[in-house]
């Protein structure tokens, strides 16, 4: 119904505001008006005859508190979208909204039409795909059964990498899907790289400002009481000091090469002293390395470039300087091109900004190139040292997964690294991290290090139940980390572990431990699959299909299945396995398996670490 001047006691300019206004507004939303009117109006009438609480302003605040609830969803797969929203809940809490924190594994899809306000955190894992948390929600909200949506309020964080071309895949789609259902954004989805700190904030302001209005809440200053800065760059007291963004610096006391002499690859065994650092961890948890460039390569692109390495350049927002040499040794990303960063290294180079424009050139060229690479194939450029660290991205910590346990070694924490090298257009080259820490930390160095915790890939609580770990190559590391634990709380269930490289004699990673803890009974069964030993190719799935049936009635007994390791091949062709096990010993038909694989998944009973 339109609001007419003639009978009624606005202004022409006021009728027309208010007709703009009242038909966009939810049953919730009129409701809520309603109430706020009533309540200024008591409040007025009160305050002429000196009433400080009167009845109407009592109800008020009970109807805004009651719609002060909010719920926050995260799909995570190393924790960064966990972490973030642990902190962003705190911080509602202190606004005073009733926060429910959920991962989407755990949130019941019947619930979401119930729901006011819904941030949502959530990374993008591969080429695009939404992390396993995140599944069920995900295929909820894009199935026939999805609701509509129209009196929810939402706002979304998407967490991933540049260098891949789906960046912050999953995220755009809870965006859009959430959407297309009829919900409402509190604030703009912000799309954030692997450095997220400062984005996130933003975020977090923008959405806390909105939450403001909505529930009228006008008064003017930073949201809450302070504005947002993640815990990991602003401890608090039961905190450790140490973090992302203020990382440990670990000296390292062992750095072995478990390969043996004639073996194709090079795998380091590292320990190092966490002595100090105030870090603890769990089994399936991981370790962020900061590491170096190699210097030669900072070299030759300072020199393509002709600038020079002693000039002063920002390392960050805080007006932090270092010569270009060391920023680009020790802060800035040189060795992954992405499109974001040809499209900002364009506005110094047209012969780049016109290939760019020509088509889809960059997805293919952006693959196994390096700034190198860049500044020689499109040379000559104009470009300052500060424009050239303008175009590029922090240099991302690097994550391995814990090989020990804290209980066992409460100063101490181990990795297993493989060095990556390789030949790409014409070019030997390395990877970053793996072979800065091969060739380049010696016993006695540091290395600046953080904890990253995954609630993803844990142990279950009950020592009794049986466990079974899949983990070919550095994959086995977190179960090194997971034996190491049960042998020193004296667990008593049992244990299978299938392990898969390339020759018995060479890349038999851990072997004399393994053995050692068969014996001992840590371990109750152990499966190897060497690759290169037999003329056909052997690996980690033909070994868990020639025990198909023990490993199903381990199943019927309730074991935990773990995998860990590669995702594009290993970890597809080990899901696909465990589908054909469960259709030929358990008789079900393809999409039972599927369905009770999932079941497994949403009670936590499969679990992977895949990268």
């Amino acid at each position: 119904m339109l609001l007419q001047v003639t009978n009624s006691p606005f202004n022409q300019e006021q009728a027309e505001l208010l007709n703009r206004l009242l038909p966009s507004l939810s049953e919730s939303q009129q409701l809520w008006l309603s109430g706020y009117l009533s309540a200024c109006n008591t409040q007025a009438a009160a305050s002429a005859v000196g009433l400080q609480n009167p009845p109407g302003a009592l109800q008020q605040t009970e109807a805004t508190q009651a719609t002060k609830e909010l719920t926050i969803l995260f799909g995570s797969q190393t924790g960064n979208s966990q972490g973030l929203a642990e902190e962003i809940s705190e911080k509602l809490k202190s606004m005073e909204y009733k926060i429910t924190l959920e991962s989407m594994n755990d949130f019941k899809v019947k619930d979401l039409k119930k729901l006011t306000y819904l941030l949502i955190i959530v990374s993008t894992h591969g080429e695009g795909d939404p992390p396993d948390t995140a599944l069920p929600l995900y295929e909820f909200l894009y199935s026939r059964r999805a609701p509509k949506l129209n009196d929810l309020h939402f706002s979304v964080l998407a967490l991933g990498d540049s260098s891949y071309e789906f960046f912050c895949q999953t995220g755009k789609q809870f965006d859009a899907r959430l959407e297309e259902l009829g919900a409402k954004r509190l604030s703009p989805r912000v799309d954030c790289d692997l450095d997220y700190d400062e984005p996130a904030a933003r975020w977090f302001e923008d959405v806390a400002q909105s939450l403001k209005k909505m529930d009228g809440d006008f008064s003017s200053g930073p949201a809450g009481d302070g504005a947002f800065v993640p815990a990991v760059s602003s401890p608090i007291p039961d905190q450790p000091k140490y973090s992302r963004t203020n990382p440990f610096r670990a000296e390292i006391l062992e750095n072995i090469n478990l390969n043996g002499r004639g073996s194709n690859k090079e795998t380091r065994h590292l320990e190092l002293s966490l002595e100090g650092s105030n870090f603890k961890f769990e089994p399936g948890d991981s370790i962020g390395i900061y590491p170096e460039n190699d210097e030669e390569l900072v070299n030759s692109i300072i020199e393509e470039l002709q600038l020079d390495p002693s000039e002063s350049v920002p390392i960050n927002n805080q007006g932090e300087v270092r010569s270009l040499a060391e920023a680009l040794k020790n802060h800035y990303e040189i060795t992954v091109l992405s499109k974001q960063l040809l499209e900002k290294a364009s506005e110094a180079n047209e012969k780049l900004k016109e290939f760019i424009e020509s088509g889809d050139h960059h997805k293919d060229y952006v693959k196994g190139r390096d700034l190198l690479d860049l500044v020689r194939d499109f040379s000559p450029w104009n470009i300052s040292a500060g424009e050239l660290v303008g175009t590029l991205r922090k240099l991302p910590a690097r994550l391995y997964s814990i090989a020990s346990s804290y209980q066992a070694n409460p100063d101490e924490v181990h990795l297993t690294i493989g060095a990556v090298r390789y030949e790409s257009h014409g070019r030997k080259r390395n990877g970053v991290c793996s072979v800065h820490c091969a060739e380049r930390a010696e016993p006695g160095d540091a290395l600046s290090v953080y904890v990253q915790k995954n609630a993803n890939f844990k142990l279950p609580s009950d020592p009794d139940i049986p466990v079974i770990m899949i983990g070919p190559g550095t994959g086995v590391a977190p179960f090194r980390s997971f034996l190491e634990e049960r042998e020193e709380i004296e667990a008593k269930g049992k244990t299978w572990l299938f392990f898969g490289d390339q020759h018995f004699v060479t890349d038999f990673l851990y072997q004399v431990e393994w053995q050692r803890w068969l014996k001992n009974g840590v371990l109750t069964k152990m499966d190897v699959a060497f690759s290169r030993d037999t003329k056909e190719k052997v690996y980690v799935q033909h070994r868990m299909l020639d025990h198909s049936r023990e490993l199903y009635d381990w199943l019927l007994e309730g074991a935990h299945v773990y995998i860990c390791g590669d995702e594009k091949n290993m970890a597809k062709d080990v899901h696909a396995t465990l589908l054909e096990i469960l259709e030929k010993e358990g008789g079900m038909t393809s999409e039972e398996a599927v369905a009770y694989l999932a079941d497994m998944q949403q009670e936590k009973r499969y679990q992977r670490d895949v990268y």
